[in-house]
């Protein structure tokens, strides 16, 4: 295979009946959401759906992992360094503020903080605010002590800074306004209203303060403080931006959570990428009837561009939609599935969505037969349900154990996978009938002809199974699915946080195209990789 190298080493694929060709670049960074400049002069940046923190080359874009996916911090947001270099990590699912001292060494400094999330050093002072409806704004101490609250009320807090006033500055991110406040407490003020989707306020060297919109544009809004509050915008086309840093030049570096990636953004809106972007999973992966791929990427609807295709290699986003990880294409629209609970309809050709269901428990795979109906793995509660044109929900199949995706046969036969089980099963009338067993955990399914694929997440492998006499085969191993091989994972972070949403499952997509390739993503790098039969 072509292509960056792989945070999912060895990446490749091994097997004698496919040839695998990815349609875009890995990407190095798992996700990128707080970034902070260290005292090395690197640029470490919190990846909250990995779960771990990196440090980066400005100059060079090398990547080095600095906490790990198996060490105590679950789902870092946003970061901060104090005078004496330690490490001050918004651990938010878990509601936790850690420490990591200069030689590596970690302490907990409060769990007391719900859903923290922007996080600031002045001097020696640690300061983290909420993210959240009347969230807070907290003073916490290393050394010990209660928190002090210097003021509530936040509408969704986020990445913030001491200005050149003395005071924090912070923004409000529904109700599109930056605050701030004093450090040592007193009323706080509204600094600009109306600021498109503020996810993050900075400041340069010469005090001048930059707002961060997580909107499709990648809008910042720079604010004259010093003057008559006057704005000017810059367009600079990194789709939601999350967070900045400026380098001891000057110069302007961000990050995208929808993509991940590290761009220096220069003041005309010139870009140049640092840690190139790209797909953040992906999850579920679909091709429609005129050959365009979409991939499910939590934060987006992505399309990867094959270069044979006569497309660049890289990922386009579709649209932004919050947490969409199964999809599936029926004719001219997509339907997606969130794990939070919802399944959409999308029209590219419009750009509307239709809400299909909403409060299923963990929804995740999704097929659609040939009238319509739609069929969804709702993993959570075990079932397998059907929701008609009316929108109306009914179940197929209930007591499995942890159904993960659905597929239909050329006759509407339905499969779903079970990866706790480790077997996929076919639906007979409502009954659970296994097809076949001892697959590992299998994800992602589909049906191509009189056989049926599946991704073992576990052993890393590509199955075959016959719908005819039930056979099954290996045919592809070595799939960059899953956790990076060696890497042995920590608590996986709760679904949910304080009824917000907190860190999904992974899930590895599979699905077949008319002429018999299979298209699989490959989430332990993110990309997705094209399986054509030898032959």
């Amino acid at each position: 295979m072509t292509g960056r190298a792989s945070r999912h080493e060895p990446s490749g694929v091994r097997g004698a009946h496919w040839q695998a060709r990815r349609l875009n670049s890995p990407n190095p960074l798992w996700g990128s959401n707080g970034v902070a400049f260290g005292p090395d002069g690197r640029l470490y940046v919190a990846q909250f759906l990995a779960g771990q923190i990196s440090a980066v080359d400005p100059a060079t874009g090398d990547v080095e992992v600095v906490v790990a996916q198996d060490g105590p911090v679950q789902s870092p947001d946003d970061l901060a360094f104090g005078a004496d270099g330690s490490m001050y990590i918004a651990d938010l699912v878990p509601g936790r503020v850690w420490r990591r001292g200069p030689e590596g060494a970690y302490s907990l400094v409060s769990d007391e903080v719900k859903v923290p999330n922007g996080i600031t050093c002045v001097g020696d002072r640690l300061f983290v605010n909420e993210m959240r409806m009347n969230g807070r704004l907290l003073e916490l101490f290393p050394e010990g002590g209660d928190p002090v609250v210097l003021t509530d009320g936040l509408a969704f807090g986020n990445a913030m800074q001491l200005g050149p006033d003395g005071c924090l500055y912070y923004p409000h991110m529904i109700s599109r306004q930056v605050w701030r406040i004093p450090p040592d407490g007193g009323v706080p003020e509204v600094v600009a209203e109306d600021v498109h989707d503020p996810v993050a306020v900075r400041f340069d060297l010469g005090g001048v303060l930059h707002v961060l919109s997580r909107g499709p544009e990648g809008i910042v809004t720079r604010v004259d403080l010093h003057g008559d509050g006057s704005r000017s915008l810059v367009t600079s086309g990194v789709v939601g931006l999350d967070n900045a840093a400026f380098d001891a030049e000057n110069r302007m570096f961000v990050s995208s959570f929808a993509s991940g990636g590290i761009t220096e953004l220069h003041p005309d809106g010139r870009s140049r990428p640092v840690v190139p972007r790209g797909l953040d999973g992906p999850y579920g992966v679909t091709v429609d009837l005129g050959g365009t791929v979409y991939a499910a990427d939590h934060y987006r609807v992505a399309r990867p561009e094959e270069p044979d295709g006569g497309g660049s290699g890289d990922v386009t986003t579709e649209i932004l939609q919050p947490f969409v990880h199964g999809i599936t294409a029926d004719g001219d629209v997509l339907h997606t599935t969130s794990q939070f609970g919802t399944v959409q309809t999308y029209d590219p050709a419009t750009g509307t969505t239709r809400t299909r269901a909403t409060g299923l428990d963990q929804p995740l795979g999704i097929a659609a037969r040939t009238d319509g109906t739609l069929l969804v793995a709702e993993t959570g509660a075990g079932r397998v349900v059907a929701i008609d044109g009316t929108d109306t929900v009914t179940v197929v199949a209930e007591g499995l154990e942890h159904p993960v995706d659905v597929a239909l046969d050329a006759d509407g036969r339905c499969y779903v996978t079970d990866d706790h089980r480790g077997a996929v099963l076919r639906l007979d009338e409502g009954e659970a009938v296994p097809l076949a067993e001892g697959l590992g955990s299998p994800q992602g399914v589909t049906v191509h002809g009189d056989d049926l694929f599946t991704v073992d997440t576990a052993h890393r492998r590509l199955w075959s199974v016959s719908l005819t006499t039930g056979r099954t085969r290996v045919e592809a191993e070595d799939l960059a699915v899953g956790l990076p091989p060696g890497t042995t994972p920590g608590p996986a972070p709760a679904l949910f946080t304080h009824g917000l949403p907190g860190v999904a499952a992974r899930f590895a997509g599979l699905t077949a195209t008319p002429d018999g390739s299979l298209l699989l993503s490959s989430n332990g790098e993110g990309t997705v990789v094209r399986l054509s039969p030898n032959g």
